[in-house]
């Protein structure tokens, strides 16, 4: 609660306000009934024993002028206090929604800057529930259930000290009943503790879920799993419902039994307050004051318990929050960064070690240096470390043994945006951001001008394209590129990388995905790119790569042989071995599209 509390202090202005409402609209409430025992005593069951107040100079004598005067004070006092609930209700609203944009800001900064390696061990949904429905539970915390919590107890005090003053008799009639109220208060909040975590839970498996499958529904259709994928939902969604099962219970008992002990009080105080009556000892308004406050008093102590509730599901809700904003960046920059070599750099992996669990080491003692404006491939069978190699050297992921060194230094003593920044990166799997091919292409970086952009595009044979849309650059682009063709999704991201021209390029698998007439049109498109730039390119396809600098072979994590396209082929190595698979697959393939057709004949 202390750290909440944090996100509203620079906000304690309103906040003071808010209380200050808060504190006239306690008083005001505690004014009505006495008003109420004024008119009773006074004009409707005049006594002789009216006790002397303040307003008594100025109430006219006569009982309908009197009554009217009492409820034009009454008509004011409520006025009064609906502005100051107005008033307080709007404020802690806004100063809720200041609080919570404060806190969804920082969370998305703290989900920025996290490792790769989070992301691998937490579902999106998971996160997507952190962000929207556990903030949101912070939000009513704040909005509605914090300072209510003291406006209670404000009116609580005030209405204990009236009725003392009234009758201390009464007054201990009503308090009488506390302890009882306390000890279902206490049942009930144990009752619902344990359940709005299990909610919170459930709600964040639920978008997991929902997540994952709305994102992979091509793939569900064409399996014909929708009911398996029903059925797993359905369980799922009935965790949750049991969850609030154990909570609608509690609120199910709890209010009830809470109305009938500040009913049975009720009922006390009439037969106690009757008595007191008949022997002369107080006047009717005092009762009759007494059944509006015996209102008041049970009112604010329901709230009270509605507003733990709220409580209980913020403080749930802010667990795995700050868990969230508590999980450590594992890769930052250094205090002290070193410049990034502004002249033409090597790049050196020196006896690297990774593995992304324990010992299970993807990359063993991998050495290999890449010379300035040089163009190295890195083949070999899947899971052999390619992509590896890739996300060390752009700090995704940090070397466990051994070093990365461009220019000689350290990548763990650059600045992490001064070393992605040199880099571009073209990946497997093209993602695109809804918005405009423009701003996909730009991703906001400043300094792109619609003419580099053409250019660009028109480098990597994307200017036809595009120049076939309605709107050009400005055609919108849905999410993750709806509407577009894999190909065309993969030249965006060709023209990304030129359009920021990067002095290192990587690209990742960029044409295992594409047709053969879009892959010629890349591979086109790569003289332009690797033009002057030092390259890594990572390819499945030995077609694309042939015309590199060095060829690196991976193997079960190891650099197994290097060398030009010629040289591996003569070694006869596993180079040699993946080129032959691949080529007389493909011879295969072609013969069997040229044979004759069999007749009958």
């Amino acid at each position: 609660m202390r750290r909440l509390l944090t996100y509203i202090r620079p906000y304690k202005i309103p906040v003071v306000a808010a209380l200050v409402l808060l504190l006239f609209n306690a008083v005001l409430q505690t004014i009505g009934p006495l008003l109420t025992a004024l008119a009773v005593d006074r004009y409707l069951a005049p006594s002789a024993k009216v006790t002397p107040t303040v307003l008594d100079r100025y109430l006219a004598p006569s009982p309908w002028t009197g009554l009217a005067q009492i409820a034009f004070l009454y008509l004011l006092v409520v006025i009064f206090g609906m502005f100051c609930d107005f008033g307080e209700q709007y404020i802690m609203q806004w100063v809720g929604q200041k609080a919570m944009f404060d806190l969804r800001r920082e969370m998305m900064a703290r989900l920025q800057r996290l490792d790769l390696s989070f992301y691998d061990h937490n579902p999106v949904g998971r996160l997507v529930t952190r962000i929207t429905t556990d903030v949101d539970a912070l939000n009513e915390l704040f909005s509605s259930g914090l300072l209510m919590i003291l406006g209670d107890l404000m009116m609580l005090s005030f209405v204990v000290i009236a009725m003392l003053e009234l009758s201390p008799g009464m007054t201990g009639f009503l308090l009488a009943v506390m302890p009882l109220v306390v000890l279902v208060t206490m049942q009930f909040r144990r009752a619902v503790q344990k359940s709005y975590r299990r909610i919170r839970v459930a709600i964040a498996r639920i978008n997991s879920y929902l997540q994952e499958h709305i994102s992979g529904i091509a793939v569900l259709q064409l399996f014909n799993r929708e009911a398996r994928s029903r059925a797993e939902f359905e369980q799922i969604n009935r965790d949750h419902m049991e969850a609030y099962k154990d909570a609608i219970i509690a609120y199910g008992w709890f209010y009830p039994i809470a109305e009938f002990l500040g009913m049975l009080a009720l009922a006390l105080l009439l037969a106690y307050g009757g008595f007191r009556i008949r022997g002369g000892a107080i006047q009717i308004g005092v009762l009759v004051a007494f059944f509006q406050y015996g209102m008041r008093f049970f009112r604010p102590i329901q709230d009270l318990s509605e507003k733990y509730n709220i409580m209980q599901s913020a403080m749930a809700a802010a667990e795995r929050v700050f868990k969230l904003l508590d999980t450590p960046v594992l890769i930052q920059s250094p205090a002290q960064a070193k410049p990034f070599p502004r002249s033409a750099a090597a790049v050196e992996f020196d006896h690297v070690w990774f593995a992304y669990k324990d010992e299970d080491w993807v990359l063993s003692d991998v050495s290999f240096r890449i010379q300035p404006g040089e163009t190295i491939a890195v083949v070999g069978h899947t899971g052999a470390g390619k992509t590896t190699i890739s996300s060390l050297l752009l700090r995704f992921y940090e070397v466990q043994r051994g070093a990365i060194r461009i220019g000689g230094i350290d990548i763990r003593e650059f600045n992490l945006e001064d070393l992605r920044r040199n880099f571009g990166v073209v990946l497997q799997d093209p993602h695109l951001f809804t918005g405009t091919i423009a701003e996909n292409i730009r991703l906001g970086t400043p300094g792109i001008s619609d003419d580099q952009l053409s250019a660009a595009a028109a480098r990597v044979n994307l200017l036809d394209f595009v120049q076939t849309l309605p709107e050009g650059f400005a055609q919108s682009v849905r999410e993750r590129g709806a509407g577009y063709s894999t190909g065309q999704k993969q030249l965006i991201n060709f023209a990304r990388a030129l359009a920021h021209n990067p002095r290192f390029l990587i690209l990742d698998e960029a044409t295992s995905s594409v047709d053969t007439e879009t892959e010629l049109r890349i591979r086109a498109a790569l003289q332009q790119l690797v033009e002057g730039r030092t390259s890594i390119v990572i390819a499945h396809r030995l077609s694309t790569i042939q015309r590199a600098d060095r060829i690196i072979v991976m193997h079960k994590g190891k650099l197994r042989e290097i060398g030009t396209h010629q040289e591996l082929l003569a070694v006869h190595g596993i180079y040699w071995k993946l080129y032959q698979l691949q080529y007389k697959d493909q011879e295969i393939g072609s013969a069997r599209l040229t044979e004759e057709p069999v007749t009958g004949d």
